[in-house]
């Protein structure tokens, strides 16, 4: 039984590591790809998706979804992480077939998860503003989705904490009141947070390996993550990257990879560590409490890196040999 998901994403170097994870594993059928600024604007965002739909046959729908953070001021793109227009050092032809749906993000998947009731899983590895806006337009939604899986947010787990202050990770710092509303709605939540996505490296060597193993797909892989590499050698020190987006495609394939930590989240808002996000994961009473009424969500604490190496690997080379 393949799991259906509406992937909501900002690529993005590493989102189009997970993309493309998603459409090589025979137990994911990608329904959409809704997009949302980050990485890069939406104009790119969505521009970058109708180009892999395109250059790949994708079937998935390319939805256009939210150019900036509920409240906050906009970050802007990460241009030193993901290059000018997302894709590092490849350039995406100006002119690329094929039309994104005429809704928007939101209202797709409120449409979508009314259709299916109980059958789509949302899998978001940029920003939430999509996933708020769905909320707020129907709060019904929370009792039709089957699961939300999210890349983002680090919680201290194997002492990781933040990757854009020392606090918060970049998918939550880009809107805090968003992942605030995502992670306290009474829907199934797993966060595939910094605690585990910085516990797995795709090395140098790895990357090489996949460029001689799994043909145009590999090579594609290895061109786009020529920058991104370039910038952990320079500002992280890794002859590698962690495996950010993939890690939340992984987990949608193979649970067992994570275990997993309950309780409620809050996100903070504002401040010095504005997007930290924060877990209540005991069961004390105490006199002031913002967790206590909140649902319990779940947290990956610790991954079985070799496996979830091994499972990406052999997912893109098997999907490179279908499309010979």
């Amino acid at each position: 039984m393949k799991t259906k998901i509406i992937l909501d994403t900002d690529p993005g170097i590493d989102d189009v590591f997970a993309i493309l994870f998603a459409e090589a594993h025979p137990d994911i059928e990608l329904k959409a790809i809704t997009t949302v600024y980050g990485n890069v604007t939406i104009k790119d965002a969505t521009h970058n998706a109708l180009y892999l739909k395109q250059k790949y046959q994708l079937n998935a729908d390319i939805v256009t979804g939210a150019s900036k953070p509920l409240i906050r001021p906009p970050v802007g793109p990460t241009v030193v992480v993901h290059g000018e227009g997302g894709f590092g050092d490849v350039k995406v032809p100006a002119e690329v077939e094929g039309q994104a749906d005429p809704r928007p993000a939101y209202q797709y998947i409120i449409d979508a998860v009314k259709a299916e009731p109980g059958e789509i899983t949302l899998v978001a590895i940029g920003p939430l503003t999509n996933l708020a806006l769905a909320l707020q337009a129907d709060p019904t939604i929370v009792d039709l989705v089957k699961e939300v899986v999210i890349m983002g947010g680090a919680f201290g787990e194997n002492d990781h904490r933040g990757n854009v202050t020392p606090f918060a990770e970049a998918n939550i710092h880009d809107d805090p009141h968003a992942a605030d509303m995502v992670l306290t709605a009474s829907w199934p939540v797993v966060v595939i947070g910094l605690d585990v996505t910085e516990q797995s490296f795709f090395t140098r060597e790895y990357l090489d390996q996949l460029r001689d193993d799994a043909g145009e797909v590999g090579q594609f892989i290895w061109d786009v993550s020529r920058y991104y590499l370039k910038f952990y050698i320079e500002k992280v020190g890794l002859e590698g990257c962690h495996v950010h987006d993939p890690s939340a495609i992984a987990y949608v394939i193979n649970p067992a990879l994570f275990t997993l930590r309950e309780g409620p989240i809050r996100v903070v808002t504002d401040g010095v560590a504005e997007g930290m996000t924060i877990q209540k994961f005991d069961d004390r009473v105490y006199l002031h409490d913002e967790w206590m009424n909140k649902a319990s969500q779940k947290v990956g604490v610790a991954v079985k890196d070799a496996e979830l190496l091994a499972l990406y690997r052999n997912s893109i080379i098997d999907y490179a040999a279908r499309l010979k």
